[in-house]
């Protein structure tokens, strides 16, 4: 697997990628998130691909995106976190976070901290974010979807 920025390559892999209506009660899809990644310089948007395929799609937010979230000028928020449903199962989501840290290091050598925000119900993604090395450290925040659960990886 490889993490790559998005550009118009990608776009056909993009219109494919689909999201159940269970997944799109906790994110965004990718199509809203490249339209928005396309208006703000500090957002990117982030495609896990496993050789040819698109399997797991995020966004990459710093600067503004992320104070909402911590009080750390360094960090980074990810966003829009899922798996195309017809990939799910496959350890994809892992392996994506597992090369989350390295691509960030490589990329945006002035962050120290990954941050994101999970809704409460979404035990199946907080269980996930833990095994990949995220801490929850007690920080709480509504959002439009519910209260979410603030995790960080200190890089």
């Amino acid at each position: 697997m490889q993490l790559y920025f998005y550009n118009e390559r990608f776009r056909n892999a993009i219109e494919e990628y689909n999201l159940t209506e269970e997944q799109l009660r906790f994110t965004g899809t990718p199509v809203d998130s490249i339209k928005l990644s396309s208006q703000d310089p500090d957002r990117e948007s982030i495609l896990a691909m496993e050789g040819e395929t698109l399997v797991t799609f995020f966004d990459l937010h710093k600067n503004e995106g992320a104070k909402p979230f911590s009080d750390n000028n360094q960090a980074i928020l990810v966003r829009a976190f899922s798996t195309d449903f017809r990939h799910q199962g496959n350890g994809y989501a892992y392996k994506a976070l597992m090369l989350l840290p390295d691509f960030v290091k490589a990329h945006y050598q002035d962050i120290n901290e990954i941050v994101l925000a999970v809704n409460l119900e979404n035990n199946a993604a907080q269980s996930l974010y833990k095994k990949c090395g995220f801490i929850d450290e007690g920080e709480r925040r509504m959002g439009s979807k519910g209260e979410l659960i603030i995790m960080s990886y200190h890089l």
